[in-house]
């Protein structure tokens, strides 16, 4: 099928094209403004995130430091800590515990921002420009397909399918995006196109 692609959205902060249709635009833009506060405070370490660790009121303390291959960081005072797969919350906790015999009294409070350098996926398939990407943020699959330079147009969007390592095997997810790219495309429309979230290591497949 042929693709119009009515409107071509500047994404700045990746320096790459978004091509959706305008109605399709509003309608994903409004549907997915309360997730993207959950992703961002949801989001898991990742090896090869760069990691920002303060502890209140100890400069010392204060560490710029990347997440290793293994999925480790090391902390003064406190040694090797895993921190791939946990929240940044769940890391303060860890040092915090960790620093717990350095201090007679409570612990002081302790911050972990993270720059999500190490989230990487590919997109395969009937795309202009398919590869690896590391956004350095979470995406949808829809934003997935614009790092790509949007679909070509052989592309079958109605069968999209994103495999996802899940211990030791894989799951698919698939996702449902061709009335997107039509005219009058409704957030109705994103909600049945089931625009998953991308992880760390997932393939997008565009058949």
């Amino acid at each position: 099928m042929r693709l119009k692609l009515d409107q071509i959205l500047y994404t700045a902060a990746i320096g790459t094209f978004l091509w959706i249709a305008p109605a399709a635009a509003a309608a994903a833009q409004d549907a997915a403004a309360p997730a993207e506060v959950a992703q961002v405070s949801a989001y898991r370490i990742n090896s090869g995130d760069t990691l920002e660790i303060y502890v209140w009121g100890e400069e010392r303390l204060q560490r710029t430091v990347n997440v290793l291959p293994d999925g480790t960081v090391a902390f003064p005072l406190v040694g090797q800590l895993r921190a791939q797969g946990l929240l940044p919350q769940e890391l303060e906790a860890q040092i915090r515990r960790g620093l717990q015999s350095q201090y007679r009294g409570e612990v002081p409070q302790v911050t972990v921002s993270v720059a999500p350098t190490g989230m990487q996926f590919s997109v395969m398939g009937r795309v202009r420009s398919p590869g690896s990407f590391a956004p350095g943020r979470y995406v949808n699959v829809l934003e997935a397909l614009s790092l790509a330079g949007g679909p070509n147009e052989f592309a079958d969007l109605d069968n999209v399918v994103v495999i996802r390592k899940a211990g030791d095997g894989v799951r698919t997810l698939r996702v449902r995006m061709a009335p997107l790219f039509r005219s009058g495309a409704s957030a109705a429309d994103v909600q049945r196109a089931n625009l998953v979230r991308i992880e760390s290591g997932d393939t997008v497949i565009i058949p």
